[in-house]
């Protein structure tokens, strides 16, 4: 905890010697204003305060807002009040908000109610995290609490916990000189909590890859022409016993076309990634994806895939990795042909049950399969593992990406996904469920982020961030306005990763029915 308080120290005297210097506001300048739990009294991020002539101002990771405005100083000022899972009441003109005796050097808290489920955090990625908490002359958590590695936006992480550090990736990676940043995979590192690391419920310290200009480097330079994105990260051992950080790339034409696609492994003296298998551009899913999994069963150990359920396995071999052939499918059709609703045949028990199994070539049975094989008559809707529910509204949930992790706590495996539709925005409701197997049948849903007008994809459950014996878990997305039909990006927040807390204890989480 000494280098963020050191460096604090120094970058407050400098930002005190500017505000000499040039007539800048100075701490005590600034009206501070807090938004905080009702419940905890930590500080809410991403928390949009709006004045009546709309100038918008946004909480920082620490719940804060520097306001210093020259002629709303010394006054009231009303600020209507809006947060995506947070509320507060509303007045008798139905008016959300509250007027502040705005003052310099003054301060106020407003109090809201936390509707979501999950509790956010702060933000992990971009621009000022902390700037607001900096201006305001208070000591942020991190250790660059306003510019790292010069990046702004980041999109899409992948994780794993690669000798003795977590390793961290992004996609796409924005930086403030130009909108164009890098798109081949980003990257960081941070220690792992109890051994130098932060407590996951303050922050993360990222110490990126740069290049020589101080930006963070491509992790993946292919000299072929288009973006790179990995998924499917994990650790394996290599033919000597030694420890290995390998991960699916995909070199992309566009959003949804795909150039190439194969295995990359760590090179730890270069600090990048190398490529050591391509596969197959018409064979989409004998390969790692998503955020595996590590499981013993029956035959030894394997990866699961959960894209966004775990209907993929492979040994967990570097060998097996790099041979696609060696993947299975999770099925409950007989045979092992392409899938096609209108011919396959449920492989059915001697009890008249669809009888599901992991079969090398037999391409895997994931929710839309399910769907259209009960839409055929093929299977009966109380016998399917991947089809979720709104228990409110009864409306289908269809999972875009998930995590799947085991959970001490519950003492069940867990699913952390993204509604793809429905609910108030284009991909941005996050839902819970949880089954006896990483297989399922997934059971118990219910949504525990909302957003409103805003996308929040591709989460990611860091089971080595888990605290009291798996009580509290930790996930992040990227919370972009992309696809979600609002014209209007947050500042700072936009295309960044935000971390969440659940408290799996929370009663409103008890089995339903």
């Amino acid at each position: 905890m000494m280098r963020p308080l050191r460096f604090s120290i120094t970058l407050l005297s400098g930002l005190l010697l500017l505000a000499a210097l040039r007539g800048l506001a100075a701490p005590a300048d600034y009206f501070e204003i807090r938004v905080v739990d009702e419940a905890t009294g930590r500080g809410v991020p991403l928390v949009e305060l709006e004045t009546v002539n709309h100038l918008l101002f946004v909480t920082d990771s620490a719940g804060r807002v520097a306001f210093h405005e020259p002629g709303l100083m010394s006054r009231a000022v009303y600020f209507h009040v809006r947060s995506h899972g947070y509320e507060m009441s509303k007045d008798g003109f139905g008016y959300i908000g509250k007027a502040l005796d705005v003052k310099p050097g003054g301060s106020a808290t407003i109090k809201l109610k936390r509707v979501n489920l999950a509790e956010r955090l702060y933000r992990i990625t971009g621009e000022g995290i902390y700037r607001d908490t900096v201006l305001l002359g208070h000591t942020p958590p991190i250790a660059e609490p306003l510019l790292n590695a010069q990046v702004v936006g980041q999109d899409t992480v992948e994780t794993a916990v690669y000798r003795g550090k977590i390793f961290w990736f992004w996609g796409d990676t924005m930086r403030a000189r130009y909108p164009l940043g890098h798109y081949q995979t980003s990257g960081a590192t941070s220690e792992l909590p109890g051994h130098g690391g932060l407590d996951p419920a303050v922050g993360v310290n990222l110490t990126y890859f740069k290049d020589a200009e101080g930006f963070s480097k491509r992790m993946v330079p292919f000299k072929a022409e288009g973006p790179i994105w990995i998924d499917g990260l994990l650790t394996v051992a290599d033919a000597a016993g030694r420890e290995r950080l390998v991960a699916h790339y995909s070199r992309m034409k566009s959003l949804g076309e795909r150039l190439e696609h194969g295995l990359v492994i760590y090179n730890d003296e270069r600090e990048e990634f190398e490529k050591v298998a391509q596969f197959d551009l018409n064979d989409d899913w004998r390969c790692p994806r998503g955020h595996p999994v590590r499981v013993h069963e029956e035959g030894g150990d394997y990866f699961l895939f959960p894209a966004p359920f775990a209907n993929v396995r492979v040994r967990a071999t570097l060998e097996d990795l790099k041979t696609p052939a060696s993947y299975e499918g999770f099925t409950c059709v007989a045979g092992s042909a392409k899938f096609s609703a209108k011919s396959a045949k449920p492989d059915l028990g001697a009890d008249g049950r669809p009888r599901w199994s992991w079969k090398k070539g037999a391409e895997p049975v994931g929710a839309k399969e399910e769907l259209a094989l009960i839409g055929a008559g093929k299977l009966k809707a109380s016998e399917a593992r991947w089809q979720l529910s709104d228990p409110d509204s009864g409306k289908p949930v269809a999972i875009h990406a998930s995590g799947v992790n085991w959970n001490a706590f519950r003492k069940q495996w867990i699913l952390i996904g993204q509604q793809l539709f429905g609910g108030p925005s284009f991909g941005g409701e996050i839902w819970f469920a949880e089954a006896d197997a990483p297989t399922g049948p997934w059971r118990n849903p219910h949504r525990i982020v909302t957003h409103q007008r805003y996308t929040f994809y591709n989460p990611a459950q860091h089971a080595f961030l888990d605290a009291a014996g798996g009580r509290f878990i930790f996930f992040e997305g990227t919370y972009t306005q992309e696809f979600s039909g609002n014209a209007v990006h947050t500042p700072r927040y936009d295309y960044n990763q935000i971390m969440y807390r659940l408290d799996l204890a929370d009663p409103r989480l008890k089995a339903r029915p």
